[in-house]
């Protein structure tokens, strides 16, 4: 396992909820966690029974918070796009982008991995 990749951001997905997850790849276990199914976070959004891409970028920002709080923000976190996005499906592209533009504006260190992909995400 390479040690350049320790950290490793991983999204769930459903209609309901978003879930963003930091997993330490050494010892396997969830660094810090973010979703709409909490309690401040559901009541601060408009989500009703579909959770939509502002909801995505609460989470960012909520798990951004928590990793600077924890000191992980300077770490380098990796995240696949588009193996994130081709797991969800390409319905909820834009979730997946809001909880990484999210995180890449509130100062977390974000090595996205997209295969070569270099268009300007929104």
């Amino acid at each position: 396992m390479s040690v350049a990749k320790r950290y490793v951001l991983r999204l769930f997905i459903s209609l309901k909820y978003v879930t963003a997850n930091v997993v330490d790849r050494q010892s396997g276990r969830v660094v810090t966690t973010a979703s709409t199914a909490e309690r401040p976070l559901r009541d601060g959004l408009e989500c009703g029974r579909a959770c939509n891409a502002k909801a995505a970028a609460a989470v960012g920002e909520v798990l951004a918070m928590r990793l600077k709080v924890d000191g992980l923000a300077r770490e380098p976190i990796h995240a696949d796009a588009a193996k994130e996005v081709a797991k969800k499906g390409f319905k909820n592209q834009t979730k997946v982008w809001a909880v990484l533009n999210a995180l890449r504006n509130h100062g977390v260190n974000l090595r996205i991995d997209d295969d070569g992909d270099h268009r300007p995400h929104v």
